[in-house]
Formats: structure tokens, C-alpha cells, sequence
């Protein structure tokens, strides 16, 4: 079954941009080369809520402003433990593999490339990460947003697991 997921109103939040990644792309024409670029963009207020998103376009800042607009559509809301995430997680995206790992608090963002930039938007102040695998920047941002949806609230987890009435009769029979 799936989950009803609300859409997030970006309108409502204070956003940030970043720029992660800008790629000219050529393609070959009877008369000549075509060039056009792509970007990367995440997107995200610091508080829980991160998106990723891509453009194309003839010129760098529509290709920038169609990035925006995307990973505006694309926001999600990140499940945190303090400042760090609930639990450790390993998402495969394409040929990239991210690991993301809860940290103590004052450690950091340990992160490099796409995944540092996600963590900093997302508002995450402790994180261990380590990317396995291809190093595209695009696909490691996808992986990461994945494993950022795949992400559950322990406690929620726990309770689903073991009903009360269970712990009661445990409690109650002594065993």
C-alpha cells in the first residue's frame, strides 16, 4: 500500500538555493555542434525540509531557474534525531551507492560533493556519509534524497512493532 504523501507548499517556507553543478552538454548537428547546459539545484530551509532538482536549457541561468523550480516541486520533509538522522541507511540510485550513518553531536558534516550540500540544506549539523560506487553528481544527490524519504522516526517504528496490549499481558503473566 502506499503512502498518501502531502505536498509540501514552498511558498509557505524560506528557502535557500544552491548551486551544486553546471554541465555543458554538446550534441552533434549536420552543422555542427549544438551546446546547451544543465544544473543541478538543491534547495532547502534549514529546518527538515531539502529538494533536489535538474534543468536544461540553451543559456546557464534558464537551465538555473528551471533547476529551481523543479526541486521546489520535488521538496520533501527530512525525519531527524536531534541533529542527526534516526538510524544508519545504504540507498542504491543508478550505479551509486550513499551510506548515511547518525553521528554524536558536535561532529559535523562528514560529506563530500552533492550529499555535503543536501545535509547542509536539510538543516542535518551531524551526519557520517561515505559514497560507494560512481561519483556522478546527479545520481549521488537522487540516492541521497532517497535514503533522506527512506528514513523512519524510531519511535513510530517501535510501537508499530510491539502493541501495547502485548507489553501488558508480558507485564501482567511475568513472562
Amino acid at each position: 500500500m502506499k503512502e498518501l504523501v502531502s505536498k509540501i507548499n514552498p511558498e509557505e517556507l524560506v528557502l535557500t538555493d544552491k548551486l551544486v553543478y553546471v554541465n555543458r552538454v554538446s550534441k552533434v548537428m549536420k552543422g555542427g555542434k549544438r551546446l546547451s547546459f544543465s544544473a543541478l539545484v538543491v534547495t532547502g530551509d534549514g529546518n527538515g525540509y531539502v529538494g533536489v532538482g535538474t534543468g536544461k536549457a540553451k543559456e546557464v541561468p534558464l537551465a538555473i531557474n528551471k533547476a529551481n523550480a523543479n526541486a521546489r516541486r520535488n521538496l520533501i520533509k527530512v525525519k531527524m534525531a536531534g541533529s542527526t538522522i534516526p538510524h544508519e541507511i545504504v540507498v542504491k540510485f543508478g550505479a551509486t551507492r550513499v551510506l548515511l550513518k547518525p553521528a554524536a553531536p558536535g561532529t559535523g558534516i562528514i560529506a563530500g560533493s552533492s550529499v555535503r550540500v543536501i545535509m547542509e540544506s536539510a538543516g542535518v549539523k551531524d551526519i557520517l556519509t561515505k559514497s560507494l560506487g560512481s561519483s556522478n553528481r546527479v545520481n549521488m544527490a537522487k540516492a541521497t534524497i532517497l535514503a533522506l524519504t527512506k528514513l523512519r522516526d524510531l519511535k513510530g517504528e517501535l510501537a508499530k512493532r510491539r502493541p501495547v496490549a502485548r507489553v501488558e499481558d508480558e507485564v501482567v503473566n511475568g513472562g
